[in-house]
């Protein structure tokens, strides 16, 4: 949701806001009303299960409908709640958690990229005015994977989360390379630990102790939602025109090794 009210706050022209649970999608919709900076802006809400296909190839076609093109895609499937059943070693990982994560994480993207890809493709490029230094190219459109810092490493006992992130990696990547020729840019953001509910209930699980968990996060990874959803903003601004297949790494350092 911050992401979506982002966009709203700094000049968005519409926003389509898509959830599993369609009532928290309308609330948030009607929430950026009010910080909505764009005189002429729009919102929609929709409900979107995004491991089903068809609800994903019904909310690419409600974009067009609602708003004649989609100009910024932010593939945030699974953010805030998908997290491991249990956190156990390896060996232990049930099956069922390990497709459950998979199907949402790394396939649902993956239907959700491949159908914004397709409109995207089809559309005119758009050309944006930057003041001083004149109108410039933004291309066909943008789309920011939200994945993890968890795609470059891993911890211990979230297998199935931390191979969904590295195939979330996989997936920019190729999207990226195969976009290149329609100037569809595609990136990704990899925040660590994020002050979400599914952080929360990290904290209550084992094998870490909530008390370890806590002060890892206190110590190293102060982070918002809204420095996130910042990030995404930025790699689909005018600035940003000339990245794709990069990988923002959001970790305050953490995952260059340890501080003494």
């Amino acid at each position: 949701m911050e992401v979506a009210l982002t966009f709203a706050a700094s000049g968005a022209k519409g926003v389509l806001f898509a959830d599993l649970n369609y009532d928290g999608a309308a609330r948030a919709a009607e929430q950026s009303k009010a910080l909505a900076k764009h005189p002429a802006y729009r919102c929609q809400a929709a409900m979107l299960d995004v491991t089903d296909s068809r609800s994903v190839l019904d909310l690419a076609d409600l974009a067009v409908q609602s708003f004649g093109r989609i100009d910024y895609f932010i593939n945030a499937v699974g953010l805030l709640q998908v997290d491991c059943a249990e956190y156990v070693p390896f060996e232990q990982t049930q099956e069922d958690d390990y497709d459950r994560i998979l199907n949402i994480n790394a396939k649902g993207a993956f239907l959700l990229s491949q159908a914004v890809v397709n409109v995207m493709r089809s559309q005119d490029i758009h050309q944006i005015d930057v003041d001083r230094h004149g109108t410039i190219s933004a291309g066909r459109g943008a789309i920011v994977n939200v994945s993890s810092a968890m795609a470059f490493g891993a911890v211990p006992a979230k297998a199935p989360y931390t191979a969904s992130k590295h195939a979330m990696l996989g997936l920019t990547r190729a999207c990226a390379m195969d976009c290149k020729p329609y100037d569809i840019r595609v990136n990704q953001v990899c925040p660590a630990w994020t002050k979400t509910k599914m952080h929360e209930d990290s904290c209550r699980k084992e094998p870490l102790t909530p008390m370890a968990v806590e002060k890892m996060a206190a110590r190293h990874i102060p982070m918002e939602t809204y420095e996130v959803a910042s990030a995404c903003l930025y790699l689909c601004s005018p600035a940003a025109v000339s990245i794709t297949g990069t990988s923002l790494m959001m970790d305050c350092g953490l995952t260059i090794g340890p501080t003494f």
